[in-house]
């Protein structure tokens, strides 16, 4: 396997340099599973294990491999299985806190290029999912399109074309059909050889028959919506890369519903760069957008220039990330309690072991 073709370069090379000293092999992690990982090497694909080593280096769940991941390994021995001994730093991921209270991040697909926003044609647009989507794409690195599947089932193409692109800010929007082809070329086009495409969206917006007529034939399942309510169900159960045989990679993802913001910096003024262009006029340099008075960006809602529901969709990313930080911030401040007190204990045995 050449490994150029699953995006080797020379700053991986360079990257890798100090494993391959110490005899570990790269390779790419293409499928995970519950215990296992497939990876691709430049001897071909074998399946490893998390080296016990990495478990207890690992600061969250987040450092251990995932899929687009780049890692240095221990080779298979007699069609064994090999291990995974360190993750690459990513050049992008994609990610988003786990449920509940918790403010850790899960990692859902790294190393992308460009990530497929998918919603359906079919059914009425989510802006607001699309405008998280977008938070999250920018904030993890890669290059968002979105993509309107269903196109054939569209009634109205260019309202929900104007819908999409008022939402999409500066990331391209494009209407294609798996079942009919249509813009299949220019969705081909977005794939360059060596890169990599991840493909998100809610179960049942066409995403693996997309990954389908890619690749050219029937790779990945596809299930029917449901009649009675047109909900998608899950035919892609795992993450998993694929190399397209005309070059690039695809990474199909199951359907994500629930998306909670994790960490996002520049990526909510690059999701919305109308709101960022606007708030360079506010009279205040932290201006949330709100109260405060004058405010550009609220001047321009009641003038009509900027619709209240995307003002109030940029008010209500804002506050989640306000209280995802203000959790991380606590978080880290009782772990740095906990070190402190622990370190004083572990200080104190060391010197009576001492006779001190």
């Amino acid at each position: 396997m050449d490994l150029q073709l699953l995006g080797w370069d020379d700053a991986w090379d360079a990257a890798f340099a100090a494993h391959r000293a110490s005899g570990k092999i790269p390779a790419r992690v293409v499928n995970e599973e519950k215990h296992y990982f497939t990876v691709v090497a430049a001897t071909g694909p074998f399946l490893a294990q998390i080296d016990g080593n990495l478990l207890h280096r690992r600061k969250s769940i987040a450092d251990l491999p995932k899929v687009g991941d780049w890692v240095a390994c221990t080779a298979p021995v007699d069609a064994g299985v090999g291990g995974i001994n360190a993750v690459l730093p990513r050049r992008s991921q994609l990610a988003r806190k786990v449920t509940g209270r918790e403010s850790a991040g899960q990692v859902l697909a790294a190393n992308i290029d460009v990530a497929f926003l998918v919603q359906a044609l079919g059914e009425p647009l989510n802006l607001r999912r699309l405008e998280r989507f977008l938070v999250m794409a920018h904030e993890g690195g890669t290059r968002p399109v979105v993509v309107l599947n269903k196109s054939d089932l569209c009634d109205d193409l260019e309202a929900r074309l104007a819908e999409a692109t008022a939402a999409a800010g500066d990331a391209p929007v494009v209407a294609t059909s798996a079942r009919t082809g249509r813009a299949l070329p220019r969705l081909r086009a977005l794939v360059r050889p060596g890169e990599t495409v991840v493909f998100i969206g809610t179960s049942g917006v066409g995403k693996s028959s997309l990954v389908n007529r890619l690749y050219g034939e029937r790779i990945q399942a596809t299930i029917p919506v449901r009649e009675a309510d047109s909900k998608g169900r899950h035919a892609t159960t795992a993450r998993e890369l694929i190399l397209l045989p005309g070059g690039g990679l695809v990474i199909d993802t199951p359907g994500v519903r629930e998306f909670h913001l994790w960490l996002a910096d520049a990526g909510l003024d690059e999701a919305f760069p109308d709101i960022a262009a606007l708030a360079s006029g506010c009279r205040f340099r932290d201006c949330g957008h709100r109260t405060e008075s004058p405010c550009a960006v609220r001047t321009a809602v009641e003038a009509g220039v900027l619709s209240k529901e995307r003002h109030e969709s940029y008010l209500k990313l804002q506050a989640e990330l306000a209280a995802v930080a203000a959790r991380k911030r606590r978080h880290q401040h009782m772990k740095n309690r906990h070190r402190a007190k622990t370190g004083t204990k572990a200080y104190l045995r060391i010197r009576e072991d001492d006779g001190e």
